[in-house]
């Protein structure tokens, strides 16, 4: 029975996950989440109602970062996303948890509130969002330097979950040149074919973000 993943092209957590399943091109059968009766489907597997799930038989897994990591146990490809050495892995856990925390929920932050019906508070979340995206901009620039991916030589779990947070992030604050391995990390995720994909899947759907930069990447 192929791998099925509930998820929606222009999510930056369902994008996470798709970067992983095209890196290694996994076999996985996409019920997209604006098909007939697939969120129904999605929240009688996930009461959370969250997506992306991944269903593998009778297994439902959710959450992204776990998804990964049941991929790289159960659905190994050539590219393995958490490193067998634990001080490496630890690594690459922590960075996947930088950009998913300190990247993608702050710019989500703003994105929420220009979602609202009366964004009335437009001004300080995007303020708020650009003083914490900052912050973070500033620490991976000095994290990243002389590095071709997040954690080293080697694409990981890490650059899946950095690929959609700086995709996004940089549309609602963006990376400013005093940023330069930050900047040209980015690039190198927006090349990689399986983010790129990513990308292009998900560019029908950029009406969808308020904050966005429609006719850039």
């Amino acid at each position: 029975m192929p791998l099925t993943l509930y998820a929606h092209p222009f999510s930056s957590y369902c994008q996470k996950v798709l970067t992983a399943l095209w890196e290694n091109e996994t076999p996985f059968a996409y019920r997209h989440l604006e098909e007939p009766g697939a969120g129904e489907e999605l929240a009688r597997l996930w009461p959370i109602a969250k997506f992306p799930v991944l269903v593998d038989g009778d297994r439902t897994v959710a959450e992204t970062s776990i998804i990964i990591e049941y991929l790289d146990l159960h659905h190994p490809g050539p590219v393995g996303f958490v490193p067998t050495d634990p001080a490496a892995a630890l690594e690459v856990r922590f960075l996947d948890r930088f950009f998913d925390q300190y990247v993608m929920n702050a710019m989500q932050a703003a994105v929420a509130e220009a979602l609202r019906e009366e964004p009335d508070r437009l001004h300080e979340a995007k303020a708020s969002a650009g003083r914490s995206l900052e912050i973070a901009y500033g620490w991976l620039e000095r994290r990243l330097s002389g590095r071709q991916w997040a954690a080293g030589d080697g694409f990981t779990l890490a650059d899946c979950a950095a690929a959609p947070s700086l995709f996004y992030a940089d549309w609602v604050h963006p990376i400013a040149d005093a940023y330069p391995s930050l900047r040209a990390y980015r690039t190198r995720l927006l090349r990689r074919p399986s983010f790129a994909r990513a990308v292009e899947e998900g560019r029908p759907y950029r009406r969808y973000f308020p904050l966005g930069a429609p006719d850039r990447d």
